[in-house]
């Protein structure tokens, strides 16, 4: 739900010097509170064998949908759940402290200018694509996949579409005081755009390089980088059926 703007001036809102330096919307606060405390949770209240089962039952695992999802912690209804659920687990706490970190980053953008239950439904959709990027990558796959990673991605790909915006117009502060205010690219204009081009390709790059330092897919060190790559592509591409922040090109370019 959209409210007008206030009448009254309120210099600190356009004003970069006078923006607060931690100015954290309250859902994306709610959301790292969240996920520190199923973390806590289970490393501190579980038992080492409960704690597996735990982690297990909600993680996104290929294997579900070859007909072993009866065998697998879980079971049938973990097949559905598991889209989401394997979200809200992280492997160790510098896996939650690195999504954390970035959640924050792009988080609180997104959520300034989308609203508290658009951006959760945005977060929520990213990281079902990477989910199912992962399942397409790996039909079949005994791996199981935990992490924010992919909801994470689709913000980053997300934050794409007005990211440069405000850059070519000295706007970067409205990034942190009023992000709503600035112009979206359209889908056109960003899949035309050498820097959100080159952006994507670096960061494709460094997902695909990690491999080289993972070992063996399914060890504790793995990175599930289709899921990464799964959520960002959403988060570009979709993010507009999400945004809610008034715009001013043709109604042809609006995606």
């Amino acid at each position: 739900m959209t409210t007008d703007e206030p009448t009254h001036h309120d210099p600190a809102k356009h004003d970069p010097a006078r923006q607060p330096i931690f100015n954290v919307p309250a859902v994306v606060v709610a959301i790292a509170a969240v996920l520190a405390l199923i973390h806590a949770g289970r490393m501190y209240l579980l038992s080492a064998e409960d704690n597996t089962w735990l982690l297990i039952a909600l993680s996104f695992i290929p294997a579900r949908y070859a007909g072993f999802a009866g065998e697998i912690p879980g079971g049938d209804s973990a097949a559905v759940t598991s889209f989401v659920t394997h979200m809200l687990v992280h492997a160790d706490a510098l896996h939650l402290a690195i999504n954390t970190a970035w959640l924050v980053a792009f988080g609180a953008v997104l959520s300034k200018r989308m609203g508290a239950i658009r951006f959760l439904a945005f977060s929520i959709c990213g990281g079902i694509a990477g989910a199912v990027a992962f399942l397409v990558a790996h039909p079949g796959l005994l791996v199981p996949v935990i992490g924010a990673s992919g909801a994470v991605a689709a913000m980053m790909g997300g934050v794409m579409r007005f990211l440069f915006t405000a850059i070519d117009r000295r706007q970067g502060y409205l990034l942190r005081g009023n992000p709503a205010a600035i112009e979206r690219m359209s889908l056109k204009q960003s899949l035309t755009d050498r820097r959100i081009v080159l952006s994507t390709i670096v960061f494709v790059a460094l997902n695909v390089l990690a491999i080289a330092g993972i070992g063996q897919m399914g060890t504790a060190s793995a990175i599930a980088w289709e899921a990464h790559l799964g959520g960002y592509f959403f988060g570009l591409l979709a993010f507009a059926l999400f945004d809610i922040a008034p715009q001013k090109f043709a109604p042809s370019d609006r995606y």
